[in-house]
């Protein structure tokens, strides 16, 4: 069973495991929010079931987990905006859901069951690079709500025993992620001549992973790791968030003239940092896709893809695509 994989990383999940030789019979789990579309997924596709719902559903999680050997936990709210105007929907879903998952895989025998959380339970680093072991410090509604699942989910290894392994992924960019991230919304604004919001003097850093990178990240991890413990899957490339909309710029053919300055956002973290080591020694965890060639694909397929993000923009769900 995989959560939340209507979504941007769950759906290139998805589509990835199906894309192997010998797929697995994949059941997706996910409420299809705001941020969530059938048209990321392929519900053709041989051994895949769709299922609509909510992970704080006791009864259909119950159900579905009774069919299920293992768990990859994509499922969460994850805008750092939204959660600051409305945290409710934050521990709800990362907190509440995440322990509706955990007790219904305890329940049934289920594992292993990888939970997939982000770099942002970290707070912010001024240099150097986070290992696993470092203590968590969550500035945000959002990353303390996945701090709060992450020390959950490892709660019920240590006490329980269930097989939980957890993930904590860098900055994701690529296809079909929602455009109210700063890639995809930075690029579909300027495709159609509008201007991009720059917080502050945008000397806020952060480490670039693309997603489909990281989603063979988690494959290992579900497919090699070991019970109860923790993996960093990062991509190597850190980036002002001003170099970055310098980047997109010249991409789309503007010029700074598109960029408004806006008020920095409560509590923002200056850098993120993630240090991989151990999922690179253990799970031969890297890195395939060049930043620079990755971003220019990933500009060229919203260039070619405005069925998929126009309607989003409008509120509307995006018809599908290739």
């Amino acid at each position: 069973m995989v959560t939340g994989a209507a979504g941007f990383i769950g759906s290139a999940y998805v589509r990835m495991l199906l894309d192997a030789h010998s797929p697995p019979h994949v059941t997706v789990l996910d409420k299809l929010t705001y941020a969530g579309s059938l048209a990321n997924l392929d519900l053709g596709r041989p051994g895949l079931r769709f299922v609509q719902g909510d992970i704080c559903d006791t009864a259909l999680v119950d159900r579905l987990m009774a069919e299920a050997d293992q768990v990859v936990h994509f499922a969460a709210e994850s805008h750092v905006d939204r959660s600051i105007t409305g945290p409710e929907d934050f521990v709800r879903t990362n907190v509440l859901g995440t322990h509706v998952l955990l007790d219904a895989a305890l329940r049934h025998g289920v594992g292993p069951f990888v939970h997939v959380s982000t770099d942002e339970v970290y707070g912010s680093i001024a240099s150097g690079s986070w290992t696993e072991d470092h203590p968590l410090a969550p500035n945000s509604p959002y990353s303390a709500a996945k701090a709060s699942s992450d020390l959950l989910a490892l709660a019920c290894h240590r006490t329980h025993g269930l097989d939980v392994r957890v993930t904590r992924c860098s900055n994701n960019y690529g296809p079909r992620q929602f455009p109210e991230k700063i890639i995809p919304l930075f690029v579909t604004n300027l495709l159609d001549g509008e201007p991009v919001p720059l917080y502050g003097e945008g000397t806020n850093v952060r480490e670039w992973v693309h997603v489909e990178d990281h989603c063979h990240g988690v494959e290992a991890v579900r497919a090699h790791g070991r019970a109860g413990e923790i993996y960093h899957l990062g991509g190597g490339t850190e980036l002002t968030n001003r170099e970055l909309t310098g980047l997109l710029l010249d991409a789309c053919g503007a010029d700074w003239s598109s960029v408004r300055r806006v008020p920095d956002r409560k509590g923002h973290d200056l850098r993120y940092s993630l240090d991989d080591g151990k999922a690179r020694r253990e799970l031969g965890y890297r890195p395939r896709h060049d930043f620079a060639a990755g971003l220019a694909a990933t500009v060229s397929w919203y260039r070619d893809h405005r069925a998929w993000w126009e309607p989003l923009k409008r509120g509307t769900r995006p018809l599908s695509v290739g």
